[in-house]
């Protein structure tokens, strides 16, 4: 099989993954020292999936030969699919072959469970190790971590990538066992805890090189510690493959970011697959609900709600408003907030106010009485502020919230070309 033949397949395949961001990598460049690449983002042209989705990584699967048999998983191994597998060097002229033509910014390597846990991790390892020591390579690298490897490849894997991820996969460790019954959540959870002791004792030990660098007299040009996955670790959670509900799932995501201090948490509809068990919905998750949880974790990593709060009384957020608008509808008592004299904590939880409209307003108020017009040039979205807010020339009307519970029409998918 040839080279274009094996990224079409595995290329496909890691399509399912949808923790390949890149955000939170260190700023690293070329300009003056020896390699190739930069995180830095700067002329970097994007991909585009067919599903209209931009992406800036390639992300591919090392293989998609597996000896695991999730039953979710396209690539489980009773699934009748096209096999393929890249070299080493494969995947690592294709990563420079796509950075040099200013297509990608970095690589998302993930992989099929072949032999056992520990090869697959020595071999996705390699691949960044060529990159780094060989090819110097400076752009990101983002690794899967592979279930149950060894306590030692993870941490050589931390030397190379920028960001490493696990996937929990299932909101619930019943729901994993009977679904992918080779891969145990306790064991996901616990190399996750190492990941996290790891990054903390990595920020400890730049912080302390930091103070000693800055002490009079000390050699400016002493070296830094070794970084170890600075973008932090990630993890995937797939929606709709079992009966869990939203509390579920933002409750374990919750306690993922307080507990393990997670980057991000990506929530991926299920969809169906061929010649799929009877253990598994037969139609796939609404794509409203994957969007609507992203809005709920926003709330909850940014807006101080938790997961309690967001979701109904039925286990499931709204799919007719999004998470904080149909918060703020099941509590009237709350509103209206004075723009003036409310604490950020409250002008945080009014719809239509993002973090950045609340600093400036806040900002504002410091310096005069906040109107009408002041709450309208925050742009668009003050509008649907208007009905929960008082200002100095401003109370809402009568209606108005009403107005606001009447749910938007459903937008119409339009022809991509």
């Amino acid at each position: 099989m040839d080279v274009q033949t094996k990224l079409a397949v595995l290329a496909d395949a890691a399509k399912y993954d949808a923790s390949c961001a890149s955000s939170g990598g260190d700023k690293r460049d070329s300009l003056d020292r020896r390699g190739i690449g930069s995180t830095n983002g700067h002329g970097i042209c994007h991909a585009f999936t067919p599903d209209g989705r931009c992406v800036s990584l390639l992300k591919v699967l090392l293989t998609n030969w597996c000896v695991y048999d999730c039953l979710y998983c396209i690539n489980r191994q009773s699934s009748d699919v096209q096999r393929a597998r890249f070299s080493i060097d494969e995947i690592v002229q294709l990563t420079l072959s796509f950075y040099r033509r200013n297509v990608i910014e970095g690589l998302f390597l993930s992989s099929g469970i072949i032999r056992t846990p520990d090869y697959t991790m020595e071999q996705v390892i390699e691949v960044a190790r060529r990159l780094r020591e060989q090819e110097h390579f400076r752009g990101y690298i983002h690794l899967k971590t592979i279930p149950d490897a060894s306590p030692e490849l993870v941490e050589r894997a931390g030397r190379y990538a920028d960001r490493l991820s696990i996937n929990v996969e299932l909101p619930s460790a019943q729901s994993l066992k009977t679904l992918a019954p080779e891969k145990d959540a306790a064991g996901i959870e616990r190399t996750m805890s190492r990941i996290h002791l790891r990054l903390q004792a990595a920020k400890e030990a730049r912080r302390e090189a930091d103070a000693v660098r800055a002490l009079p007299g000390a050699a400016a040009a002493a070296a830094r510690p070794a970084p170890f996955a600075p973008a932090g670790q990630s993890t995937q959670l797939i929606v709709g493959a079992d009966d869990c509900d939203d509390r579920v799932v933002l409750q374990l995501s919750s306690r993922l970011y307080t507990g393990q201090r997670l980057r991000r948490v990506y929530y991926s509809a299920y969809s169906p697959i061929p010649h799929a068990s009877r253990a598994l919905p037969p139609q796939a998750a609404p794509l409203l609900r994957e969007h609507r949880l992203y809005q709920a974790d926003w709330l909850m990593r940014f807006y101080g709600f938790t997961a309690d709060e967001i979701v109904t009384e039925a286990g499931f957020l709204s799919l007719r408003h999004d998470p904080k608008l149909a918060w703020a509808l099941a509590h009237p008592e709350v509103f209206p907030v004075d723009a003036n004299t409310a604490p950020r904590e409250a002008l945080l939880r009014v719809p239509g106010l993002g973090v950045g409209s609340v600093d400036k307003l806040l900002a504002a108020r410091a310096h005069r009485r906040l109107r009408r017009a002041d709450l309208l040039a925050l742009g668009p979205s003050a509008r649907k502020a208007l009905p929960f807010l008082v200002a100095a020339d401003h109370r809402p009307r009568a209606g108005d919230v009403q107005a606001l519970a009447r749910p938007a029409p459903q937008p119409q998918q339009g022809a991509l070309f």
